[in-house]
């Protein structure tokens, strides 16, 4: 397996026979707490930042080589759209793990429904569309669990 193969699949992640995308969110969560625990929320934003333009890279030389628009292999992107919602999250325990799961459920619902404009961003050429969406669906999903979290509700 060559290195954007193997960054692209999130190192054969991506190969899951049943909701890649799922599963490559949910290994994403330990993470993103991880990083966020130890160098504070803004490292999970770099990180998110930095997941999705390496993600960005790999998919595009991936999609060249498939020939297919979106692979359903290229996990990355959720990677990194989960992060960016984490980001977003509490990190105190009594708070971050119910913000966490919020962050995964409404990540995973805007990922998968892609509501407009979301929809929209997938729709450009490449690696791009392959991340574009999913940073996207990661910023709402992020903002609305913030929302959420200043409001008490988690």
């Amino acid at each position: 397996m060559n290195i954007h193969t193997a960054l692209a699949t999130l190192f054969g992640i991506g190969r899951a026979r049943f909701a890649p995308g799922t599963v490559a969110s949910l290994v994403a969560l330990p993470f993103a707490w991880a990083i966020a625990t130890e160098g504070g929320r803004a490292w999970l934003l770099f990180a998110a930042i930095a997941a999705a333009s390496v993600g960005g890279w790999a998919c595009e030389l991936y999609v060249r080589e498939t020939g297919r628009d979106d692979p359903r292999e290229c996990v990355i992107d959720e990677l990194a759209g989960q992060w960016l919602a984490c980001a977003f999250a509490p990190l105190v325990i009594l708070h971050g793990i119910p913000a966490y799961a919020l962050a995964f459920v409404l990540f995973r619902a805007l990922d998968i429904t892609k509501p407009w404009p979301i929809s929209a961003l997938e729709e450009l050429p490449g690696g791009l569309g392959v991340v574009a969406d999913d940073l996207l669906a990661g910023l709402v999903a992020g903002l609305l669990v913030a929302v959420v979290a200043h409001a008490g509700l988690v």
